[in-house]
């Protein structure tokens, strides 16, 4: 969505509100598929001539965890805060967002800060068990019977416990 902010970056006080969902035409993450379009919801605001944006996005994606490889649904909300500047004075800021032109492609910032905010691993669960490292077996549904491995570095302790 482009958004001009061209009479909030000119007009103290005004305030532009959005409530809207879309999906993006490329793909977030290589970890997962969107399940439902990314609402946002927000607003664009001009205060004493400081034009902030602040939302809330929100959507749900079929992910795979990275300890048992099973699919599971995960709700994502992600915070959404800029402040936003038609141009910088020095040099580029962290601080700051460049709105060239008074013109912003919000479903792109949009996009942005969720990539930002992804987890490097995704669980089902906190306490996922993962899976057995010699039959495959999600340790989740169950033990597998396979005789768990022994460090050969370990051995000599264990040899004491045995005594």
């Amino acid at each position: 969505m482009q958004v001009s902010l061209e009479q909030v970056f000119n007009i103290v006080g005004k305030e532009e509100n959005f409530n809207y969902s879309f999906v993006p035409d490329y793909s977030l993450s290589d970890d997962f598929a969107l399940s439902s379009p990314i609402k946002f919801v927000g607003n664009v605001k001009n205060t004493a001539g400081i034009v902030t944006l602040n939302g809330q996005a929100d959507f749900s994606a079929n992910v795979i965890c990275s300890r048992c490889a099973e699919e599971f649904l995960k709700h994502f909300s992600v915070a959404v805060e800029h402040t936003l500047v038609s141009e910088l004075q020095n040099e580029e800021s962290e601080d700051f967002y460049l709105v060239e032109g008074k013109q912003l492609d919000l479903d792109a910032l949009i996009c942005e800060d969720i990539i930002l905010s992804l987890p490097f691993v995704f669980l089902c669960k906190e306490d996922c068990r993962g899976i057995c490292p010699q039959c495959g077996k999600n340790l989740n549904n169950g033990e597998c019977g396979c005789k768990k491995c022994v460090d050969p570095r370990m051995s000599a302790l264990l040899e004491l416990l045995d005594d």
